[in-house]
C-alpha cells in the first residue's frame, strides 16, 4: 500500500500518550484473551463509526439504505447527542468514522459534528457518494477539519457507474471531487486526504486502470480498490468479478461459491472498534447493518458501561466458539484482504 506522507503526519500529530497507552491496553487484552476461557477488554475503543443518517439518495443493490430494507428504526443523528457521546471518550479515541449506512451529507448538522470532533483532536473520516458536494459544501468541508474523505466511484462512465450506483449521476460525483480539490488548494489545506474508492464488481472490473487515470487528472490523492460483499453468493452472483483476485468468494468444484479466506474464531475489531447507530445503539461492527446484535444504548448508559457490559462480553466470547455460527460473521472478511491492488 502506498505511503502518503502528509496524511501520515496529520494522523501522528493527533496522537497523545494517553491514546497510545489505550491502544496498547486494547491489544494486550486481545492477545491475552486468546489464552483465556473468558474475554477481557482493557481500555476504550480507539476507532468508532458514528452513523450520521440512514437516508440515501441512491439505490445500490447490496445496501440496506439503497434497498430501503431496514427492520430497525431510521433517522438522523442529533448533534447534541453526538457531542455528549464523543466527549466521554475523546481523550482516547484515534479514529472517528462518520459513516455506517446512508449518505452523511444528507444530515444537515454533519459538518458541524465533524468540526466538533476535529477540535477534539480526533482523526476524522467519512465516506460519501459525493452527490451533495456543491462548491459551498466543499469549502465548508475543508474548513471543518475533516481529515479523510472517501468518494465512492464505482465506474468511470455513466453507463457502468449506474449499474451498481442505481439512480446515481457520475457527473455530480466528479464535480464534487473537483470542488474538493479546488477548495483544498484555495485554502492551502492538506486535508481532507481525498480517496477514490472503487468497489470492484463484474460490471466495472474492466475500468480499473481508467479510475487511476481519472484520479490523477482531477488531483485525487489516492485510489483504493475494494472487494465487494454480496449477500447471496453461494450459487453465484452477477456482481462477483470474473478476476478472482478482486473477489471475496472462490468458486468450488461443484460450481458453488464460498468465502475465499478462512474464518478465524477471533476478531481484533471487537476489541478496538465499534459502531454507533444514529439513535445511539452500539453494535459490534459494520457488518451488523440492521443492528441485530446490540450491546446497549448510549442514551441510557455511559459509553464505558455499554462497551464492557455482559452483552458485549458475551458476543466477544461467542465468536471464539465459532465465527461461522454468527450470521454477520459468516460473511465477514476481518483478517482477509478486503483492499486489493491493481
Amino acid at each position: 500500500m502506498p505511503f502518503y506522507l502528509s496524511d501520515t503526519r496529520n494522523f501522528i500529530s493527533k496522537l497523545t500518550p494517553k491514546k497510545a497507552w489505550n491502544a496498547i491496553k486494547l491489544y494486550s487484552s486481545y492477545q491475552l484473551t486468546k489464552w483465556r476461557s473468558s474475554s477481557i477488554v482493557w481500555g476504550l475503543p480507539m476507532t468508532i463509526s458514528f452513523e450520521p443518517t440512514t437516508a440515501c439518495n441512491l439505490r445500490c443493490p447490496e445496501c440496506p439504505s439503497g434497498l430501503r430494507s431496514f427492520s430497525r428504526a431510521t433517522g438522523n443523528l442529533k448533534a447534541d447527542f453526538f457531542r455528549e457521546s464523543i466527549s466521554q471518550i475523546s481523550s482516547t479515541l484515534m479514529y472517528l468514522i462518520f459513516y455506517f449506512q446512508g449518505e452523511p451529507f444528507i444530515n444537515p448538522d454533519f459538518l458541524d459534528m465533524v468540526k466538533f470532533a476535529s477540535e477534539k483532536n480526533i482523526y476524522t473520516i467519512t465516506s460519501t457518494n459525493a452527490h451533495f458536494i456543491t462548491d459551498d459544501v466543499a469549502k465548508r468541508t475543508v474548513e471543518s477539519g475533516l481529515d479523510r474523505m472517501i468518494i465512492s466511484l464505482d465506474g468511470t462512465t455513466q453507463e457502468v457507474y449506474e449499474q451498481y450506483r442505481k439512480e446515481g449521476d457520475i457527473e455530480k460525483v466528479l464535480q464534487g471531487a473537483k470542488n474538493m480539490v479546488k477548495w483544498k488548494k484555495k485554502l492551502n489545506s492538506q486535508t481532507p486526504h481525498l480517496v477514490f474508492q472503487f468497489l470492484v464488481v463484474k460490471p466495472n472490473e474492466h475500468q480499473i486502470k481508467e479510475v487511476y487515470k481519472l484520479a490523477e487528472e482531477i488531483g485525487i490523492d489516492e485510489v483504493k480498490l475494494k472487494t465487494a460483499q454480496v449477500y447471496d453468493y453461494k450459487h453465484g452472483n452477477p456482481l462477483i468479478p470474473t478476476n478472482e483476485k478482486f473477489a471475496r468468494y472462490a468458486i468450488q468444484p461443484d460450481g458453488t461459491y464460498k468465502v475465499k479466506n478462512k474464518l478465524l474464531n477471533h476478531c481484533w475489531k471487537l476489541w478496538h472498534a465499534c459502531v454507533i447507530t444514529w439513535d445511539g445503539t452500539m453494535v459490534p461492527c459494520c457488518f451488523d447493518k440492521d443492528a441485530k446484535h446490540t450491546f446497549g444504548s448510549l442514551r441510557t448508559q455511559a459509553f464505558r458501561e455499554v462497551w464492557q457490559n455482559d452483552q458485549a462480553q458475551n458476543f466477544r466470547s461467542k465468536i471464539r466458539e465459532g465465527r461461522d455460527k454468527i450470521d454477520i460473521c459468516a460473511n465477514c472478511t476481518e483478517g482477509c484482504k478486503v483492499w486489493v491492488s491493481a
